[in-house]
């Protein structure tokens, strides 16, 4: 169909996201021919010299979470790539060839330095072929305006995606564990990171993704495939209803009877009119020196609807022992703990045909 053509070429790209992309670029932009015009002149030289800052600016707001475009590759990739473009135009005269050699030893820098950004090669060139302007500034002109215009692109995209809730520097955030060499249970099954590097090796090409998002990814993909399988088991089917609670005015040692008594290891915290707040446990308590008020971790919740399995992630995360089952006022329903749905694992049957099968 013909629709399929504006069907967006990058895996979880929304209109949103690439409104958020184009309202970044032309204040990046706008910002950075201001900086190439106060430091080189307003000649025509200025939109050769943004041309670069362009390309980056594409990969900052568009992309954040790529590799290439990350604040070491986006800084230094264009200010290492600048300075390999002025050397060779001082040593090699003809322009064709000084084009073709600053791009290729961009690219060798860039790979050494581990900043691989692909406008790099643009800066490269503007080094070599970018006019009496550049010329004159030498090699002043990787850090001004080149390392200059980056910086500040860089800090705008900071400033940017922090105030869009975007996650930029992008960071791999690992799974908590227990302070052991042992890695996290969800990753204790299935493959391995071992078999990743094995298939990447396989597949002898070069991808856009950092390595460990690549396996965040497959494991996400893993996890979406067991939640469809058992898509028909929901939180309501499977949760407790009878939930002990506390309110936030609750003393430590109150909460902390609360959980020896009732042999739980959760305990959801209300407010006044009874909306869930927060969580404490025994851990939190031992911090505890007034009310749990003071102390309260927040509480991981879903709706009664949700697809049970889909709390898996929370429920292995070595922090979390429970979901808090809440409606839309954030007023209790129920509770679900790692062994409810790991009973409920052990006696569903996937709706897809494949068999549960135990351990032998």
């Amino acid at each position: 169909m013909a629709l399929r053509l504006f069907v967006p070429i990058l895996a979880g790209a929304t209109l949103r996201e690439r409104l958020i992309a184009c309202i970044g670029a032309v204040i990046g932009i706008a910002l950075t021919g201001v900086i190439s015009g106060l430091t080189m002149g307003k000649g025509p030289q200025v939109a050769m010299l943004v041309a670069p800052v362009g390309a980056s600016a594409v990969l900052l707001f568009a992309v954040p979470s790529s590799p290439l475009a990350q604040p070491w590759s986006i800084i230094c990739g264009n200010t290492i790539s600048a300075l390999v473009g002025v050397t060779v135009a001082r040593f090699v005269h003809d322009p064709v060839i000084a084009s073709g050699l600053a791009v290729a030893l961009a690219i060798a820098a860039m790979s050494l330095t581990r900043c691989l950004h692909p406008p790099g090669g643009a800066a490269a060139l503007t080094g070599v072929i970018g006019g009496p302007a550049v010329a004159a500034a030498g090699f002043l002109f990787p850090f001004v305006p080149v390392a200059l215009n980056s910086i500040v692109l860089v800090a705008l995209g900071l400033i940017f995606h922090r105030l869009s809730r975007r996650n930029y520097p992008h960071v791999h955030v690992p799974a908590a564990g227990h302070g052991t060499a042992d890695r996290p249970p969800a990753e204790r099954i299935g493959f391995r990171p071992e078999d990743v590097d094995a298939a990447l090796s396989a597949l002898d090409e070069t991808f856009d993704i950092d390595r460990d998002d690549l396996e965040r990814l497959l494991r996400q993909v893993e996890l979406q495939a067991m939640v469809r399988s058992h898509r028909t088991l929901l939180c309501r089917d499977i949760m407790s209803r009878d939930v002990i609670s506390v309110p936030e005015t609750a003393s430590a040692d109150e909460a902390r009877k609360q959980l020896i008594d009732h042999n739980i290891r959760t305990l959801p915290v209300v407010d006044a009119d009874g909306k869930l707040t927060g969580a404490v446990g025994l851990r939190e308590l031992t911090r505890a020196t007034d009310t749990v008020k003071g102390v309260m971790s927040k509480a991981g919740t879903a709706a009664s609807d949700t697809p049970a399995m889909s709390l898996l992630p929370v429920l292995t995360d070595g922090r979390s022992h429970a979901v808090v089952i809440v409606d839309g006022d954030r007023h209790i329903l129920g509770l679900i703990t790692q062994t409810d749905l790991l009973a409920a694992a052990a006696r569903v049957r996937p709706t897809d045909g494949t068999n549960l099968k135990s351990a032998a």
